[in-house]
């Protein structure tokens, strides 16, 4: 395999062209490393530790990370209790983990990612919404799946497309309850996704608690859930 670095791009992101003899993704999974945040500087040897169970598409830059909470059992546990589990995709850019830099809020752009919304999920919670019932996201990306498809559709339905949808407080939300999710970085587009859902005050109390507390943070931290 070989790269030529075509362009340098917004924020030192590079262009790059790749030529190659066989299967592009048996390639960079034989000789790549998985893409850890920053804060992980231990070398993961079993590349399924920073991985969801339910884990099925190919592209996402990182895991959902409170996703990594569920276990099949766990899972089970939660449908005998009647909740309904359905899934989304979304392939996590990097505009993930860059932190917020610009004086106003309103100038910090997101990298574009893909999303898909499947038919039987967004049928699942058309009949949840229906009866009453809450819509409850785990993780902020499952969260911005949903936000994306109901601001751009106008309503829940299956969609398949590209988003760039920043959260931050002021956002109306359009299709979710509540979130579960960990505890993020500061100055981070996800500290302002929760706040938008729970309240600026809520959050920063809770994060208070959380050092107080000693939880863990980050990718294999605690997970809290907000609504």
């Amino acid at each position: 395999m070989k790269a030529e670095v075509l362009e340098i791009v917004n924020e030192g992101n590079r262009l790059a062209r790749f030529t190659y003899d066989g299967n592009f993704y048996e390639i960079l999974d034989k000789i790549g490393q998985m893409p850890l945040p920053h804060y992980i500087t231990e070398h993961l040897d079993d590349n399924e530790r920073y991985q969801t169970v339910y884990a099925k598409e190919v592209g996402s830059a990182a895991a959902p990370t409170a996703g990594l909470h569920f276990t099949p059992e766990l899972l089970e546990k939660v449908k005998a209790k009647g909740v309904k589990v359905e899934f989304v995709t979304l392939h996590v850019g990097l505009g993930t983990f860059r932190p917020v830099t610009a004086d106003k809020v309103t100038d910090h752009k997101m990298h574009s990612e893909h999303y898909y919304l499947p038919k039987k999920t967004a049928d699942a919670i058309l009949e949840t919404k229906k009866n009453g019932g809450r819509v409850i996201a785990v993780g902020t990306t499952s969260c911005r799946t949903l936000e994306s498809v109901g601001t751009k559709e106008g309503c829940i339905k299956e969609s398949d497309g590209w988003t760039e949808i920043f959260i931050y407080p002021g956002y109306q939300f359009k299709v979710l309850h509540g979130l579960i999710t960990n505890f993020h970085l500061p100055e981070s587009t996800l500290i302002m996704l929760v706040s938008a859902l729970a309240g600026y005050d809520h959050i920063m109390n809770a994060y208070r608690t959380a050092v107080e507390e000693k939880y863990r943070f980050f990718s294999f931290g605690d997970a809290m859930f907000i609504y």
